[in-house]
């Protein structure tokens, strides 16, 4: 018996007779391949088809004192919760913070560059950049991206020598200057109990306790947004954080568990 040891040679044989596999290999693709005349539109399409539905619930809004920002912490791939203890609200320098909703890596990767943007800028002109300048940059670098799949959903909080700011700035460039923003799949739960606890002249207490039982109330109704309720104040001396509170024993903090009375219990007669 001779054993066959084509197999094992560097390359195959040219003069090797072809048989039916070979041939239906070597054949031209009976399907069609894809028109890409139009490759952006065709890339936008299949990430479109791929991309996995992400939930978050973050909110910034400004006050007398300063600025509040709180977010949840849960990170989610489609229906399956991937993380608990995500850190959404990023310091981009000692006065000002990021908030992050949409992709996880988008987010992160460009408050990073951001930050360093900000540092460069306060070394070659010696002082701290504004918060409208900073949502400005961040905004013009998105633009310059857009249609190529990033999602970035933040806002901007700080404060600068004008006082309190506060931006919101999307992956497609987009950039509005507001007193109270949301975002996220929770956004709609927020914006209903910011809107009926919302003043101006709330105190640092009130409005932390306004911002962290948005959070609450929004990861009660969407179940892509949980974890931990983190809560900062931005104000004349820097950002510091307040609290951090797990979402569950929030509940019991603003629903506590009541013994419920027995109207009329049945007691055993005994015999005569």
């Amino acid at each position: 018996m001779k054993l066959d040891t084509t197999g094992l040679e560097s390359f195959p044989t040219l003069l090797a007779p072809q048989n039916d596999v070979v041939g239906e290999l070597s054949a031209a693709p009976s399907f069609d391949l894809p028109n890409s005349n139009d490759f952006d539109g065709f890339v936008k399409e299949a990430i479109q088809m791929v991309k996995p539905a992400k939930g978050t619930t973050t909110l910034a809004f400004i006050f007398k004192e300063g600025v509040m920002v709180a977010a949840d912490s849960r990170a989610s791939m489609g229906g399956y919760i991937s993380s608990q203890s995500v850190k959404k609200i990023i310091e981009i320098n000692p006065y000002m913070l990021g908030t992050m909703a949409g992709g996880a890596a988008d987010c992160q990767f460009w408050h990073r560059n951001l930050g360093i943007k900000c540092r460069l800028h306060e070394l070659a002109n010696k002082r701290r950049i504004s918060v409208t300048g900073a949502s400005k940059l961040l905004a013009n670098i998105l633009y310059s991206y857009r249609g190529m799949g990033l999602s970035v959903g933040t806002m901007i909080a700080g404060w600068d020598e004008t006082g309190p700011g506060l931006y919101y700035v999307d992956s497609e460039g987009g950039r509005l200057k507001g007193t109270r923003f949301s975002v996220g799949s929770g956004s709609p739960y927020a914006y209903g109990v910011l809107d009926s606890g919302y003043r101006y002249d709330l105190s640092v207490e009130e409005a932390a306790e306004l911002a962290r039982r948005a959070i609450y109330h929004a990861t009660f109704r969407d179940g892509a947004s949980g974890g931990v309720a983190s809560v900062y104040y931005v104000g004349p001396n820097g950002w510091k954080k307040l609290s951090g509170d797990d979402v569950g024993e929030l509940h019991y903090h603003y629903y506590p568990v009541t013994p419920s009375t027995v109207e009329q219990e049945m007691v055993e007669a005994t015999g005569a």
